[in-house]
């Protein structure tokens, strides 16, 4: 059994390599899929943002309910770019519903050492919600952000690309309609500022709950990023598309207005500037 101070301890060293809230983002980088295959080349700069030979990269399968297999299928995706290491963390416990629990002693300890020498985390696909029910872990969420915050490459695909904005999607609610207040959301990592993420896009058509949270909240953009598909995202702010698939902007310019942007592969933006 580990002690409760092991993993306080772990905490307070994760936290301790990290700058505070109030430096500049620089050199923190996202590697956002939608779901579907991810594209080599968002993997590749995963690994390459994560040290290259030297990346220690660790998967966590917490939104999957078949954790093994989706981590292993992640870390055969990284094997070819050459990472140093890649590792599963510790799954989740699911109950009769496919609801998450925080995570026990033994598995927060073992995760936050994990956290603590990692270049690099990726997040699997599957529920989006089980991941965020793991962080109301207060102290486990905190030791994440600490670490993207000291410049620890984040990533993740379909679930794990949902919980990268503040405000995340559930997945529930009535799509039927363009009306922001039908589109279930709560809390996400917050770990890219002033967008709203939205996965499998147009292979889905998911735009009338992105349109409508937008016209909600048009201070935020809405990213919506297709299958087989990634926004590389650099300080912030500076994205490429990599992938078969496109990337839409949605951006609220009135009452009832919206302005759309198709990006595709190859294409850059400042998701910080409107045109």
């Amino acid at each position: 059994m580990v002690r409760a101070f092991s993993f306080v301890a772990l905490a307070a060293v994760v936290l301790a390599a990290s700058p505070t809230a109030a430096e500049p983002a620089a050199g923190r980088r996202l590697v956002i899929v939608g779901g579907g295959d991810r594209p080599p080349a968002a993997m590749a700069r995963f690994v390459a943002w994560a040290g290259g030979a030297s990346a220690r990269i660790l998967v966590l399968p917490w939104a999957s309910a078949e954790p093994a297999e989706s981590c292993e299928a992640i870390i055969a995706e990284l094997k070819p770019h050459g990472p140093r290491e890649a590792v599963c963390g510790p799954h989740a416990t699911l109950d009769a519903k496919g609801k998450a629990a925080p995570l026990d002693e033994p598995r927060k300890a073992s995760t936050l050492a994990l956290l603590s020498t990692s270049t690099g985390v990726f997040f699997t696909g599957g529920d989006q919600a089980r991941i965020m029910d793991v962080l109301t872990d207060r102290s486990l969420l905190a030791a994440l952000t600490a670490r993207y915050a000291a410049g620890v490459v984040f990533g993740g695909t379909s679930a794990g690309a949902a919980v990268m904005s503040a405000r995340m999607i559930t997945g529930e609610g009535d799509f039927t309609v363009i009306d922001g207040d039908a589109v279930e959301e709560r809390p996400g990592l917050g770990l890219l500022e002033g967008v709203i993420v939205d996965q499998h896009f147009v292979r889905r058509q998911r735009e009338n709950r992105l349109f409508g949270l937008v016209l909600k909240h048009p201070e935020e953009r809405g990213v919506g990023i297709d299958e087989d598909t990634a926004l590389l995202v650099s300080d912030g702010r500076e994205a490429e598309v990599v992938g078969r698939g496109p990337v839409v902007l949605v951006d609220a310019v009135g009452r009832d207005r919206l302005e759309i942007r198709v990006m595709r592969a190859g294409e850059k933006a400042d998701l910080r500037k409107r045109d």
